[in-house]
């Protein structure tokens, strides 16, 4: 099955304000994602205004880490000769690797300030996060970016905006059903064992990065935003996910023969 994708990026245009579709995925998944977490700080009888608090640093670090990484990583050069297309977040251009250290990097400071245990919130904190990536990939495909290889058949998506009439994966969707089973397998594990005492501390973080980075870089063989040389054998978002996958499983190497000795 083909569908065509001629979708209009523009949602609502006031002159010289456009609401984008892109935009109101990406509010959704910042808001649900707040809920999310709200709702997991009162069950462990945390304080909401702590909540409050780091959400703020959260969202500057989202924000400028996703965009700093998709400009270093993926369109250097662009950047460079177009300095003012940085600040233009509402067309897209959003990594999630670079998301990832932004995020890591505003709690670290936070907890540095607040003079918290890193592991205090950590687990909670990554259980929204794959929300609001599906509802960010989602405004990919409302922006027709980010997109997919050839299908070379009878299935796929035709992006006509980009003045195409052969279909293509629909990377952007196969991103975001990965984080909505991502989301879905890690709230299964919170409700059915949930945190405790004996539970290793980040857990839940650990999960993520393992599930999210494994599928990023299966997903990787199918979109056509590559980064580096055609010649290389993999693209820049799989090579970004290597660490993290490496890191994730030497975690739960080292915690299974913590576990192991006792």
């Amino acid at each position: 099955m083909v569908f065509v994708n001629d979708i209009d990026p523009v949602l609502l245009n006031y002159g010289i304000l456009n609401i984008r579709w892109y935009g109101i995925m990406f509010l959704i998944g910042l808001v649900l994602n707040y809920l999310i977490l709200r709702w997991a700080f009162l069950k462990r009888g945390y304080r909401v205004e702590d909540l409050d608090s780091i959400a703020v640093y959260l969202f500057v670090g989202l924000i400028a880490g996703a965009r700093l990484g998709h400009i270093i990583f993926y369109e250097a050069w662009y950047y460079w000769a177009h300095p003012l297309e940085v600040f233009k977040i509402w067309n897209g251009g959003l990594a999630s690797h670079g998301a990832a250290i932004g995020v890591f990097v505003a709690y670290l400071i936070w907890v540095l300030i607040h003079r918290v245990k890193f592991s205090k919130y950590a687990d909670i904190l990554v259980l929204g996060m794959p929300v609001t990536a599906m509802f960010v990939r989602i405004g990919n495909f409302f922006n027709s970016e980010i997109v997919g290889i050839m299908s070379g058949g009878d299935f796929g998506v035709i992006f006509k905006r980009l003045g195409e009439d052969f279909p293509r994966h629909p990377a952007q969707l196969y991103e975001a059903a990965l984080s909505l089973f991502v989301f879905l397998v890690m709230i299964f594990i919170y409700k059915k064992w949930g945190i405790t005492k004996k539970s290793p501390p980040l857990f839940f973080v650990f999960i993520y990065v393992l599930l999210y980075f494994v599928g990023r870089f299966v997903i990787e063989f199918w979109k056509d935003l590559h980064g580096l040389p055609e010649s290389f054998p993999l693209s820049t978002g799989q090579v970004l996910s290597i660490p993290a996958i490496a890191l994730a499983v030497g975690y739960f190497g080292w915690t299974t023969m913590r576990i192991a000795r006792k």
